[in-house]
């Protein structure tokens, strides 16, 4: 399939600066972009609504993390599964349903907390409510692998879709926040159902865009598992790393922020550290790199962990947003860096389920992490659970260091993942 680009400018200048507004001027990019950002949004309110609303009738932080953590884990362990199906039957055929039970479940969620239900049935309810949550991101990026085949803007488009993803992490925390602390703490868990039932429904009626479902002679390529590629498997920890930061830092702030009695600073705080992510990302999409993405992986995950490192230590508000700031800044760098590896490890047919696995690795890193810290902020001294993400960062170092002879490209003879006849990889799918 060729580029779908509607105006080409010349190769050599493509090549050289392939910008954010050639981007965007992709012919049918908006239909897809726009409701996929509304369909997404969602997805940044979840955990923080949860924390919220759990945290305020059960008075502890333990219990509104391990609650979150079960929804965080339930995503995790479902969300390649459903980047499988979604390869084979189409997005479509995934989502509609995926959004009407995510719905369903997150309201009874929210019904069950306010009526002081019991912590297991918090943790029966959060099942559905955290395998169902809809796997736009991931979508939206296969989407532009078939738009831009072969095109130099696909690392514009994996940076471009990076900035998407922290921009909804800039304005659902904030949205979440000020919903439960100025409405009623249910009130950020009934819009985030309401959010992915219709932006959800609005992205799957996209059908002109989503990838085309193939059989024959390549479902055996197709259905491939990504999990097989021993890179995927390096990127899948170190995405791990990255969820402590999102799970320890949406905890340790709340509890910061309650601590000196002004709990509507937490979504200041945490949109301070989004954005951080957000500019990073914007920068790395404006660079045209000639150092590898391999080394560029290694060097930005050890500026996050050295950042991370120092939260802790963080004892008054502007401080406090200085370093999340830092930290959010060298999150982007890593993300988009690890998506650009996975469009050159993995095969056409597997790339939603691969993408899938890394959001779900980031998902389950957050999991763990906001019960971790949880139980840190509740048994030990305020802020302790900033260790969560000091620790998951340096250990998810450790392994990216060991094995980071994983993420060299094999030669398409060697690589299974190519498949039959496969396109040279890309940047971004």
């Amino acid at each position: 399939m060729a580029s779908t680009v509607t105006e080409e400018p010349s190769k050599d200048s493509a090549s050289s600066r392939p910008g954010y507004g050639q981007l965007l001027r992709t012919r049918g990019a908006w239909t897809f972009l726009l409701p996929g950002f509304a369909a997404r949004q969602p997805f940044a309110m979840l955990t923080i609504s949860i924390v919220l609303l759990v945290q305020h009738t059960t008075g502890s932080y333990g219990a509104a993390g391990a609650a979150a953590a079960v929804t965080g884990v339930s995503m995790a362990v479902f969300a390649p599964y459903s980047g499988r199906l979604a390869d084979r039957y189409g997005q479509r055929a995934v989502l509609i349903p995926g959004v009407l039970v995510h719905t369903v479940s997150g309201l009874t969620l929210t019904a069950l907390a306010l009526a002081h239900a019991p912590l297991w049935a918090l943790f029966v309810a959060a099942v559905p409510t955290g395998a169902s949550v809809p796997q736009v991101g991931p979508m939206v990026r296969a989407r532009w692998g078939v738009k831009l085949q072969g095109s130099p803007l696909m690392s514009t488009a994996a940076a471009f879709e990076s900035v998407t993803d922290e921009l909804t992490f800039v304005v659902g925390p904030l949205l979440a926040t000020a919903l439960c602390t100025a409405v009623d703490p249910a009130a950020g868990l009934v819009t985030e159902a309401t959010l992915t039932l219709v932006g959800g429904l609005l992205f799957a009626a996209q059908r002109s865009t989503q990838p085309a479902v193939t059989g024959g002679g390549h479902a055996r390529v197709r259905h491939a598992s990504a999990l097989r590629v021993p890179g995927v498997r390096v990127l899948i920890v170190t995405f791990l790393g990255i969820g402590s930061v999102f799970g320890g830092m949406q905890v340790s702030l709340a509890a910061f922020t309650e601590s000196i009695g002004s709990p509507g600073l937490n979504g200041v705080l945490y949109g301070t550290f989004a954005a951080g992510n957000m500019l990073a990302g914007l920068v790395c999409g404006a660079i045209v790199w000639k150092v590898s993405p391999q080394r560029r992986l290694l060097v930005g995950y050890a500026a996050l962990a050295l950042a991370a490192s120092g939260l802790g230590a963080a004892h008054s508000v502007l401080v406090l947003a200085a370093l999340g700031l830092l930290v959010g800044m060298c999150i982007a760098p890593a993300l988009i860096t690890g998506y650009t590896l996975v469009e050159s490890l993995v095969p056409a047919g597997a790339r939603t389920e691969a993408f899938t696995w890394l959001t779900g690795a980031v998902a389950l890193g957050q999991a763990a992490a906001v019960t971790v810290a949880g139980q840190l902020e509740d048994r030990l001294w305020g802020g302790a659970g900033f260790l969560v993400p000091m620790g998951g960062t340096l250990l998810a170092l450790i392994t990216l260091l060991a094995l980071r002879s994983r993420l060299e490209t094999r030669a398409a003879g060697r690589t299974v993942a190519r498949g039959v006849g496969h396109r040279v990889p890309v940047a971004v799918d």
